[in-house]
């Protein structure tokens, strides 16, 4: 039976806490692994309506009609959750017992997941509440104007307690007259999801939302294509995130019910500052960043670090990566040293000489909660830094990039719980090192050799080690051992193939980049990246190289010695693959069968008496490939070849004549 979201909002209204506690439970047992709005099922929905209409109409089809098509105003269940997530904005600042603020929160998390339903929780009154309880106490304070315009906005909703309270700086709640109605049903904001959106300045990151856990993972179709029973049809289910591995009850154990809340309501911030660009923008005008700054900075001078670290730091690189002008405000405020020392904290860093960590491969690895907040701190640094390496640093920021880089040393050799969070987290940690000034990564190597390091000419080594074995496994990713010859190169889904595709794209710029990437990779070696490319998708790169002919660079570049990669299945295929293709082609008749030798020679002059015409004409430029590997016109020769072809039938001619 599904929950009376109404009954709820009364029960809200009433002030019955017990109540309010025992529905809300189960709306969100219910509702806990759900996308309240699925775009791409609601579309198909509308055009499957659409479609009956079409076969059944009495009338011609008029596309803005309010009839055809329902709208968001006419979705009760999206006005009831909009109504339901205003209420519980008020009731949060009443004197509420823990575990009713609790499962409020959890509420007003899993709302925030629609996009469609983000109205009342946009507002600064909404955010700044939000982020109070989450823990966050360098803010402003409410405004008296924002105050009374949400009380005006919000009047018919007046509890038989018209008492509220107001939340402290540390999130505690003070008394505090208020009236309160429904919010403006009419407001709707949704951002437009994508399979990855990049931001200004190359950062990248990913759709993301918060799932029952924590987690904000990607929200692509794959993660909505099941549905959960519902009427509207239109309620997809969440996908298990890698931070909900343990679970909610699990994450809730051992923690009092005021960590839990102030995790809920950064959980519920992180949806709502992702989902919504009016909400980043008011985030900006409140110095959001500002009061997280000053709440890490807090977590770094004690003795251990918050519990609820992970959503600050998440939270933090959602500004981030969401409003270019944060970046600058936070690097500005010395953020690269805060994520710095966040960074040695989370770690557990012991230093040694000057830039130098001491890293204990014997100890135990580290914990998949600590690879988590390390993971959001790196990709943060990264927001922050990546334009670094552009411009000229002087002597103070070139030493706080050496501390820093010593740390990311550290980050690298460091064992993890998991082949996968390694990975991860080294993966992050070379997207950090590559932004950084090049002349700072000296500290890299000035580690000093003990037993067991990888040495070198007297330096130690294990760093490069590491690297190389990391880029090891990112080029097999690129470029695995060829065995599906039955398709195109640039055909399918692997990074060899969108790499592929790539070579052909109209920017020039990113035709060469993904062009020179793997002709590296191949060890520019011409036959092996026309194996794994195809010669028509090559040919641009080796004629600017002035390699058509096969014969390689000169001089020969240093590689290190070739090893048999091919097949079985490559080698059994070898000799049935166009090379121009880079597929096996289906068997094609003869052309030519059955003609006699004089047919043969005839049908090719005149191949080149056409080609000539075109040629004169200026249609066509006929060139071939020269002794250096270039292509060079052939006009000169075409011409040269029908003349004497013209000749000789000139000669025939006169002999006939005679005769």
């Amino acid at each position: 039976m599904p929950v009376d979201v109404e009954k709820i909002i009364q029960f809200i209204k009433q002030g019955d806490q017990d109540n309010v506690q025992i529905h809300l439970d189960d709306y969100n047992t219910e509702y806990s692994q759900c996308f309240f709005f699925d775009v791409e099922e609601k579309e198909r929905k509308k055009q499957r309506e659409l479609e009956e209409f079409r076969r059944n109409k009495v009338r011609e089809f008029v596309p803005d009609s309010d009839s055809d098509l329902d709208s968001d105003e006419n979705d009760q269940d999206l006005v009831l959750r909009r109504r339901l997530a205003a209420a519980l904005i008020w009731f949060i600042r009443m004197r509420l017992q823990p575990g009713v603020l609790r499962v409020c929160l959890r509420t007003l998390r899993i709302i925030s997941r629609d996009r469609k339903a983000l109205a009342p929780l946009i507002t600064d009154y909404a955010i700044l509440t939000l982020a109070r309880l989450g823990g966050i106490s360098a803010l402003p304070s409410w405004p008296e104007e924002e105050e009374a315009e949400w009380g005006s906005s919000h009047s018919d909703i007046t509890p038989e307690n018209e008492t509220e309270t107001h939340l402290d700086n540390n999130g505690s709640n003070a008394q505090h007259p208020t009236c309160f109605r429904e919010g403006d049903d009419s407001v709707s904001v949704f951002a437009a999801c994508a399979e990855s959106l990049v931001c200004e300045g190359g950062v990248q990151i990913n759709p993301v939302n918060v799932t029952s856990n924590g987690n904000i993972g990607r929200e692509t179709q794959n993660d909505r294509h099941e549905e959960n029973e519902r009427r509207d049809g239109v309620c997809g289910l969440l996908t298990r995130g890698k931070r909900d591995a343990r679970g909610e009850k699990d994450e809730e154990e051992g923690h009092d019910d005021g960590e839990v809340w102030r995790k809920e309501a950064m959980k519920a911030l992180c949806n709502v500052i992702y989902n919504s660009p009016k909400a980043q923008e008011r985030a900006c005008i409140l110095r959001l960043l500002h009061g997280l700054s000053e709440r890490l900075k807090d977590g770094i001078h004690s003795s251990s670090p918050p519990s609820g670290q992970f959503y600050e730091l998440r939270l933090l690189f959602l500004l981030t990566a969401l409003r270019p002008e944060l970046r600058k405000e936070l690097c500005q405020e010395r953020g690269v040293s805060m994520l710095t020392a966040a960074l040695e904290q989370c770690l557990e860093v012991r230093w040694g000489e000057t830039h130098e960590v001491l890293t204990d491969l014997t100890a135990p690895p580290v914990s998949k909660d600590v690879t988590q907040r390390a993971l959001e701190i790196l990709k943060t640094l990264f927001n922050i830094t990546f334009s670094v390496h552009r411009q000229e640093v002087d002597e103070e920021a070139a030493d706080l990039y050496r501390h820093l880089a010593a740390v990311l040393r550290h980050c690298l050799l460091v064992p993890c719980e998991g082949e996968d969070r390694k990975e991860e987290l080294q993966g992050h940690t070379v997207n950090v090192l590559s932004a950084l000034p090049l002349q700072c990564l000296d500290v890299l190597l000035s580690v000093r050799v003990s037993e067991g390091s990888k040495e070198s000419g007297g330096v130690n080594m294990d760093c490069v080690h590491t690297l190389l074995l990391f880029m090891e496994k990112r080029m097999d990713r690129i470029l695995p051992p060829l065995r599906d010859v039955e398709m195109r190169p640039e055909q399918g889904n692997t990074l060899r193939s969108k790499l592929v595709r790539l070579m052909t794209h109209v920017d020039t710029d990113i035709k060469q980049c993904a062009a020179e990437l793997l002709f590296v990779l191949c060890k520019e070696n011409v036959s092996r990246f026309v194996k794994y490319t195809g010669y028509g998708n090559a040919a641009g790169l080796l004629a600017a190289r002035g390699l058509l002919n096969g014969r390689g660079p000169s001089p020969q570049p240093q590689y290190s010695s070739d090893s048999d990669s091919d097949t079985e299945e490559y080698r059994q295929a070898k000799d049935r693959i166009n090379p121009v293709t880079g597929r096996v082609e289906e068997e094609q008749p003869d052309p030519m069968e059955g003609m006699t030798e004089e047919e043969k020679e005839a049908e090719a002059l005149r191949l080149i008496n056409m080609f000539n015409k075109l040629s004169r004409g200026k249609i066509i430029q006929p060139v071939g490939v020269t002794t250096d590997g270039k292509l060079a016109p052939l006009c000169g020769q075409t011409r040269h070849s029908a003349v004497e072809e013209e000749d000789e039938e000139e000669e025939e001619e006169d002999s006939e004549t005679e005769q």
